[in-house]
């Protein structure tokens, strides 16, 4: 995974109680995925990073101290894990992430999460502008049901494609949850 032996940190994006919600979505199996990653992480003693959304919208279901802006009961940070919260798509813009990874050492980043065409591609994104070597699982991601530009719907899965096509290469190595830990 890591040619190097540098740490590498776990990347959880947006895994909130306001995500649980009856919208149109693909991969189901993105929780387990992303659990069998978290339990994997802490198991290795590696280094683990909790994002969180807060809304700076009143009424949304991510505005601080509403339920949906909690992390998923199976997914919640433990005790030792690294909490960012941000305002914006990108985990990295003014929260402090790029330091706490600097200041460890942490070059290497494996990012999971939700919405895969949104927090997760801006930050992969972001990270790989700033240098960081980026994998992302595609089958521990997801994300909705979308109308484009024209108003046409969307569906979820193409939607998922695109934006792992869209990081592919040029900003991080997307691989499914089996390879990633085939190869650690």
């Amino acid at each position: 995974m890591n040619p190097s032996h540098e740490p590498t940190a776990l990347i959880i994006v947006d895994m909130q109680k306001g995500m649980v919600n009856d919208l149109p979505r693909n991969n189901p199996e993105a929780e387990a995925h992303i659990r069998q990653l978290l339990e994997h992480w802490r198991a290795c003693a590696r280094p683990i990073v909790h994002v969180r959304h807060l809304s700076r919208t009143p009424g949304s279901p991510f505005w601080p101290g509403q339920p949906g802006a909690e992390f998923q009961d199976p997914l919640a940070p433990g005790e030792h894990e690294h909490v960012v919260d941000k305002h914006v798509t990108d985990a990295f813009s003014q929260s402090g992430l790029e330091r706490w990874l600097h200041q460890r050492g942490i070059r290497s980043l494996v990012f999971v999460g939700v919405s895969t065409n949104m927090s997760v591609e801006a930050s992969v994104r972001s990270a790989a502008c700033l240098g960081f070597d980026c994998m992302v699982v595609a089958d521990a991601c997801y994300t909705y049901d979308r109308p484009d530009i024209d108003g046409k719907l969307r569906g979820a899965e193409d939607i998922h494609s695109v934006a792992l096509a869209n990081m592919s290469g040029e900003y991080a190595r997307v691989l499914p949850v089996a390879e990633l830990l085939r190869n650690q």
